[in-house]
């Protein structure tokens, strides 16, 4: 079975006549992150003492991310994996052996995303937006890429909500670089730009609310799109 995608290209066609809404003003957003990393701090601070005993190496993972304007930051993350000198995939799978148990335990809970807060707090990254690439994954010449790029990148938005099971559908392909390129970040750019359309305050929050809703069930939404079948690179 073929790609869907491999016979509809991304075009700058998908975004002539599209302008991207407004969402959470900046001011409003740099104070949600100052309170958020002062009320969890706690849960901070234990994070850190689990990394730091769940193998040797750094409490913080911080990856090159392409922001705003194409302008490229550090994202921080809690570090899952364990420290390698050999140069791993730019993706993660669910069976990567980096992961250390502890790892997965942030992972499952999106609590290695908490470092997120502090690019929120510098202004690199808004709470709801595209989730930022690295730069081998970006083509900056595209008018996809621009239209996108037009927003600071965020922690959460639909797309990867819907995709909150990426890393389990990621193990199952055998080139899981090709896989992600040919299948996975096209349907993600599609569903940018359609978020990006119907941007707003109350939809940014509604977001949120069920962001919060997904990590306490700790689950995928019930929903695997057939698109996203290994199968379709066959």
């Amino acid at each position: 079975m073929s790609s869907p995608y491999k016979s509809q290209p991304l075009t700058g066609s998908l975004i002539e006549g599209r302008s991207a809404g407004a969402g959470i003003p900046r001011p409003a957003e740099w104070l949600i992150a100052f309170l958020s990393l002062i009320l969890l701090s706690p849960l901070l601070i234990v994070c850190s003492i689990l990394v730091l005993i769940s193998s040797s190496g750094p409490i913080f993972f911080c990856q090159k991310r392409i922001g705003r304007y194409g302008k490229e930051f550090r994202m921080f993350k809690f570090r899952t994996m364990r420290v390698s000198s050999k140069k791993g995939l730019l993706i993660t799978a669910a069976t990567d052996n980096r992961i250390t148990s502890i790892g997965r335990f942030l992972r499952q809970w999106k609590l290695d995303e908490l470092p997120e807060l502090y690019n929120v707090l510098k202004g690199e990254m808004s709470f709801v937006g595209p989730r930022p690439e690295v730069p081998e994954f970006v083509d900056l010449s595209s008018p996809i890429w621009q239209f996108v790029l037009d927003v600071r990148p965020g922690i959460t938005d639909p797309v990867t909500l819907t995709l909150r099971n990426e890393e389990e559908v990621l193990a199952q392909a055998e080139d899981k670089e090709r896989y992600y390129r040919d299948i996975i970040q096209p349907y993600k750019l599609r569903g940018y730009i359609e978020y990006l359309e119907m941007k707003s305050v109350v939809r940014d929050l509604a977001i949120i609310v069920r962001t919060l809703k997904v990590m306490l069930l700790s689950r995928p939404e019930p929903r695997l799109l057939e698109l996203l079948d290994p199968s379709l690179l066959d």
